[in-house]
């Protein structure tokens, strides 16, 4: 199965040579990489020219948006600066981000998933982050969600959700819309991924209400969204963003802003999430 990885990058050169040259290190190598400079002001550009200069399959196009890193809207508008210069001769399509180290057999079994069950649409492994000096798993994964930082795509998937949205909660609408198209969602707990820099660690003050909005646009509705805000703001360790998630939940609805999805699709959505929780109350 082709795999073409798109990475957009901006200001990673501490991490982004690492994600290269365990990409490059593949038991089953990528057929095309294009790594995206979103706006890097740092040698970023120049860790990248090297790789370059030694890989045919790698190519790097420059873009310019925002310098604030704003979750959501800036990752995915560069990722389509880049997925744009593809063909679309490919059977798998990857988000990856440039801080991340992979390990050898990556690509491989991610294609063997897909290969050996036709229904699944989306899969990827497990994130972990270093602290005091040992690899543990971050603490927002779960065997039911892909992060953000190693989505991978089967095409036609990704066709029928109709790509990703630039903007924050595009990591869960996709797979909630994957479902929707009756695709399954596959992780595999035994590839670990090292996550160099930690999910959120550059988001800006402006962003803390971007939440809140992610599940207003994706129809969640109050109930669903005072639930899903407790897990995640307990799961971050951190209760006190429970009060901004609601904020910008009631900020969205105030200012009618668009939603994600659409009246049928925000109905399975909600039935979605009301089933999985009752199964875990179980």
């Amino acid at each position: 199965m082709k795999t073409y990885i798109v990475i957009p990058a901006h200001n990673e050169e501490q991490f982004i040579a690492k994600t290269i040259e365990s990409l490059v290190s593949q038991s089953v190598l990528p057929q095309k990489i294009v790594i995206v400079n979103d706006n890097s002001t740092d040698t970023t550009v120049d860790i990248i020219n090297k790789f370059i200069d030694q890989y045919d399959f790698i190519s790097l196009i420059d873009t310019n948006s925002s310098e604030e890193h704003m979750p959501g809207s800036k990752v995915i508008n560069a990722f389509y600066q880049g997925y744009r210069t593809l063909d679309t001769d490919y059977d798998i399509i990857c988000k990856f981000d440039a801080d991340l180290i992979f390990p050898s057999n990556y690509i491989e079994q991610i294609i063997e998933l897909f290969k050996k069950d036709s229904s699944i649409g989306m899969a990827g492994g497990f994130c972990y982050v270093q602290k005091n000096q040992e690899w543990k798993l971050e603490n927002l994964t779960n065997k039911d969600h892909i992060r953000g930082a190693l989505k991978a795509y089967r095409k036609a998937c990704f066709k029928d959700i109709n790509g990703l949205r630039p903007a924050m909660g595009w990591d869960t609408v996709d797979e909630l819309l994957a479902q929707y198209h009756n695709w399954k969602i596959k992780t595999d707990a035994s590839l670990h991924v090292k996550h160099l820099k930690p999910t959120g660690n550059t988001y800006n003050s402006k962003s803390k209400y971007k939440q809140g909005e992610a599940f207003y646009r994706m129809r969640y509705g109050l109930l669903i969204t005072l639930i899903a805000s407790v897990k995640l703001a307990l799961r971050k360790r951190q209760p006190k963003l429970i009060k901004d998630y609601l904020a910008g939940y009631f900020k969205a609805k105030k200012k009618k802003q668009t939603f994600l999805v659409s009246p049928i699709e925000g109905k399975f959505i909600r039935n979605l999430r009301w089933k999985k929780m009752k199964k875990k109350l179980i």
